[in-house]
């Protein structure tokens, strides 16, 4: 029986590995090769113990700045509240049942209490109208006026909230009546609700001029531009605070990516990988990226790609996580990788040095350490090293 061409070249590779670096058959990961060898009578080099590198000068920290204050959400605008009164908190009042079949007894009838209200309401006998108008409203829900006229009534009696509930029924039936959209404006005014006030009347002017309603809208319109000028400020440092922050988090990555290069390479030749002279294995220029650099910010991306590094089978673990999976899948492209996971090798050198070039041996799943790996399936060589990698610049999102 022949096996596949790829399949012997990488087991080559990996013979390879071994005679450069014969101490590599002390890892665990590799007990069961070391015992085969052991039991055909070879003789296994002992291990050798590697000298601690020296730890790097730390910077001097600096001393922490003194964070600002929280700023109050009040004190930045300064309101006139003149005019605001308590709000009320009565029962709602009846509002009728809009899908009643109105028989032409029950128009009569509305006709007459819509007539009686009207006169109640001229002589200014509020409390009266208000009654009137809800017998009105319990003949015909469907009609806006009732709801307006009463509305009209409670403004007056200073009860903004009750207001409010008859004019948004009166909008809801129909949504073009200016004095509704009048009147809800002048109730939120005297709740203090200055850009829903500003809001309501000048539609309310839109749809029909009213000189009153002209008058209430510049009355509340010095409030709502303050209020409208705080919230554009408070975005923009919301804006400004989320783009800080994200640079913060690629400079930190930055930094610890070559705080770990400094100390692979004072560690000596022995913690160079695949990567020939870069101490990373062939990584360094994948963390000259950015947007890897932010994705690898995240701490769970970052326990996981620790987790892989130090043993590659532990990549299974991550096959239904999006996040992780397209760092692996970005840093796969960037090293020639394409599709599979055969250019990934060389990255996972950290948990088992002078691993690089394993990172593709398909029929090697019984080799704890290598089970996860993906690359070129059985019979099929490996893409040539010369091809054209895809684009650097594909999105992690």
């Amino acid at each position: 029986m022949s096996l596949p061409k790829a399949q012997t070249d990488q087991l080559k590779a990996f013979v390879n590995v071994l005679k450069a670096k014969p101490d590599l058959l002390h890892h665990p990961d590799l007990a069961f090769l070391k015992e085969y060898l052991e039991s055909l009578g070879a003789t296994i080099p002992a291990k050798e113990e590697k000298q601690p590198s020296p730890e790097p000068e730390k910077p001097a920290e600096k001393p922490a700045e003194p964070e600002p204050e929280p700023e109050s959400e009040e004190s930045d605008v300064e309101l006139d509240m003149t005019g605001v009164v308590d709000a009320d908190n009565d029962e709602p009042l009846a509002m009728g049942d809009p899908a009643k079949e109105l028989t032409d007894a029950d128009l009569e009838k509305f006709d007459e209490k819509r007539s009686e209200a009207m006169g109640v309401f001229s002589e200014g006998e509020w409390e009266k109208a208000i009654g009137i108008f809800t017998e009105a409203i319990e003949l015909n829900a469907g009609s806006a006026m009732p709801f307006v006229k009463r509305a009209q009534c409670l403004l007056k009696l200073k009860k903004p909230n009750a207001c409010i509930r008859d004019c948004n029924r009166a909008i809801e039936i129909n949504p073009d009546n200016a004095a509704a959209h009048k009147y809800r404006g002048r109730a939120h005014r005297l709740l203090g609700n200055f850009l829903e006030a500003a809001k309501d009347l000048r539609l309310a002017c839109k749809i029909d001029f009213d000189d009153q309603a002209d008058e209430w809208l510049r009355e509340v319109t010095p409030n709502a531009k303050k209020i409208e000028e705080h919230e554009r400020k408070k975005e923009r440092k919301r804006a400004e605070k989320e783009l800080a922050e994200k640079k913060e988090r690629i400079r930190a990555a930055q930094e610890a990516r070559k705080k770990a290069a400094e100390e692979a390479q004072n560690a000596g030749p022995e913690a160079a990988g695949p990567g020939g002279d870069d101490p990373m294995g062939g990584l360094g220029g994948l963390f000259n990226d950015p947007e890897l650099m932010e994705a690898l910010s995240d701490p769970e991306v970052a326990a996981a790609f620790s987790e892989i590094t130090q043993n590659p089978a532990n990549l299974m673990k991550y096959q239904g996580n999006p996040k992780v999976m397209k760092l692996i899948t970005k840093m796969a492209s960037k090293m020639g990788g394409g599709g599979g996971m055969g250019g990934l090798g060389g990255m996972f050198g950290g948990g088992m040095p002078g691993m690089g070039g394993m990172g593709g041996m398909p029929g090697m799943g019984g080799m704890p350490g290598m089970g996860g790996m993906g690359g070129a399936p059985p019979g099929n060589p490996p893409p040539p090293s010369g091809g054209k990698p895809p684009s650097a610049t594909d999105d992690l999102d």
